[in-house]
């Protein structure tokens, strides 16, 4: 069975509300999954496991989080070579051009990125964060 983490920072709760809905898709679907903020791992350790759904919410000019988060992905990249990735975060105004940035950046890394990532407008709706789960147990 592969090994799948949900790693996220979160500013305002949003998006550790989805991760933790997305753990529960997982979990519902059969997964071994472990959630993680990502103040409490590291590049090295985020590339053992098979599959990753990593999580982070629009900043400024529809950016990732740059002191915690940016630094995190800079150093996670070079071990997402078809690695099984989605991506998820919330977000207050735009139209959601940091999930295509972001996206974008992880394929060229190399990751089998999952669907077009999930992002939600301020507080998440749960049950659909948990079905994203779920497909992606099954991904």
């Amino acid at each position: 069975m592969s090994k799948t983490a949900v790693i996220y920072w979160s500013g305002t709760g949003n998006t550790e509300a989805m991760a933790k809905a997305i753990e529960n898709g997982l979990k519902d679907a059969g997964a071994e999954v472990t959630l993680l903020s990502v103040e409490k791992t590291d590049a090295d350790a985020a590339g053992a496991f098979d599959k990753l759904a990593l999580g982070c919410p629009s900043m400024g000019d529809e950016s990732l989080e740059e002191e915690i988060f940016g630094p995190f992905f800079t150093a996670v990249e070079g071990k997402l070579k078809d690695k099984k990735v989605a991506l998820f975060g919330s977000y207050g105004w735009g139209d959601g051009q940091w999930m295509r940035d972001w996206r974008e950046r992880a394929a060229k890394a190399g990751a089998v990125v999952f669907e077009e990532g999930l992002i939600q407008q301020e507080a998440p709706d749960e049950s659909v964060c948990t079905e994203f789960g779920k497909r992606f147990a099954g991904f």
